[in-house]
């Protein structure tokens, strides 16, 4: 009888010690996949879109995932290009053209912005930005193997008072990095404060600004 108590004593000891175990070996596994995750795992699609970029006839993609793990929400753009076996090759991975939802500069606030859309219109990819008083639309173009940008369209306004009245003053301003040629066009709705004036200037940038070096804060340049 008491060789038997010790054998079960022994065994109960044995099953107690392969719980610890277990336990302590998921502690830690989860510990491990919770570092993976925090490195950044942008598992949500925001944005697909399907075109011609480098003008071979086939169909390129590009994504916007979004990182829901990290407590910034940050995105990331990305371009395929078609290869001749039919796959897509990633062409161009960014976390910093697009403006995180909760950036770390206004502790946990939302940015107040919607995520930037991106299509892709006769060979360019365009990405249009809501900004303070208004939007920009920037036109990228695939050339020599980087995607350039060549043209920058911004509408913006001067209200003040957090609504559009006859005082408002739009300003559309229109810039091709190509020729440097920067226009900006000044106008009202109203007719008694009717205003049309037009600025030109001679912006020349050298090198055009890459894609991938590209930032959501370079906005403020143009």
């Amino acid at each position: 009888m008491q060789n038997e108590c010790k054998q079960i004593t022994l065994r109960t000891m044995n099953n107690i010690f392969l719980l610890l175990a277990f336990l302590f070996m998921s502690a830690q596994t989860n510990v491990f996949a919770q570092n993976i995750l925090s490195k950044g795992q942008f598992n949500y699609l925001v944005k697909e879109e399907k075109g011609d970029l480098n003008r071979d006839g086939k169909m390129d993609r590009i994504t916007v995932h979004m990182d829901t793990i990290d407590n910034t929400y940050p995105l990331r753009l990305q371009i395929f290009l078609s290869q001749p076996n039919g796959k897509w090759a990633l062409a161009v991975s960014s976390t910093q053209i697009i403006e995180p939802q909760y950036p770390t500069d206004k502790h946990g606030e939302y940015n107040g912005y919607q995520i930037p859309d991106f299509r892709i219109e006769n060979g360019s990819l365009l990405m249009w930005s809501e900004i303070k008083g208004g939007n920009i639309t920037y036109e990228f173009k695939y050339e020599k193997g980087n995607f350039e940008l060549i043209n920058i369209e911004k509408l913006t306004n001067n209200a003040t008072k957090g609504y559009i009245d006859e005082n408002t003053v739009f300003t559309e301003t229109k810039f091709n990095l190509i020729t440097g040629v920067r226009i900006e066009t000044d106008s009202t709705n109203s007719e008694k404060t009717f205003k049309n004036e037009k600025r030109i200037k001679a912006v020349l940038i050298r090198p055009l600004p890459k894609i991938q070096d590209f930032k959501f804060s370079d906005k403020d340049r143009y």
